[in-house]
């Protein structure tokens, strides 16, 4: 029986070298930011918020362009690899928003609770905003593209 075994894409080392590297840019850029505009221990962390908004905003316009263009392989299937899971993944950091919660609840409850539902509803809204973009970016293109019509 010569039927050969592909790998699933988890155990395709190429491609897990690929999302370690972005992942390695990711978090390389949002722990420079975060270094740059640190945030004190009680008030609200604004560097993460922004960082995981606006992760969570390229992240929707990244997959839902790569929808649209087809099938997930290819090149489409590196991008997603390489941009979102491992630049956005890595520039995201859900769990710095976890440990900013619990370090702020015994003494500044509002501002983690705050910061809790604002990084969640925003994050949400953002990726949707995204998805939106690149779908009217795609039907704008798709429009210009089209023959006018023309009467007898």
């Amino acid at each position: 029986m010569g039927r050969s075994a592909v790998r699933p894409l988890h155990q395709r080392p190429s491609l897990i070298l690929l999302v370690a590297l972005g992942g390695a840019f990711g978090t390389g850029v949002r722990e420079a930011l975060a270094l740059a505009w640190p945030a004190s221990t009680t008030g609200f962390p604004f560097t993460v918020f922004v960082i995981n908004v606006v992760g969570a905003f390229a992240l929707g316009l990244l997959l839902e362009t790569l929808t649209r263009r087809g099938a997930d392989e290819g090149g489409r299937r590196i991008a997603r690899l390489a941009l979102g899971t491992g630049v956005l993944g890595g520039f995201t950091t859900y769990s710095s928003l976890a440990t900013d919660v619990a370090s702020r609840l015994p003494h500044a409850t509002g501002v983690a609770l705050g910061y809790a539902a604002a990084s969640l509803v925003l994050g949400a809204l953002a990726a949707f905003a995204g998805v939106a973009v690149a779908a009217a970016a795609r039907s704008a293109g798709a429009s210009r593209r089209r023959v006018p019509e023309t009467t007898p």
